[in-house]
């Protein structure tokens, strides 16, 4: 996520705004659980993989829209 964004730039505004930053780490860390299910190496019921999928997609529409809004600000 924001891989076409500048490193000091995403930086600078997870310093700034501690929100953005937990989301942030939060979906990270929510890519990597699934990733590692879908490679099988993390065992997970489909439902429970569905449910950190959707909260993922959710988690990124919300930072892509505090990323618009810092954009504009």
């Amino acid at each position: 996520m924001f891989e076409h964004q500048q490193k000091d730039h995403i930086d600078a505004v997870m310093k700034a705004n501690p929100e953005f930053r937990r989301l942030y780490h939060h979906h990270q860390e929510l890519d990597s659980k699934v990733r590692d299910a879908e490679l099988g190496v993390l065992p997970m019921h489909d439902a429970q993989l569905h449910g950190m999928k959707k909260e993922k997609l959710l988690l990124k529409d919300r930072l892509t829209r505090m990323w618009s809004e810092i954009g504009n600000a």
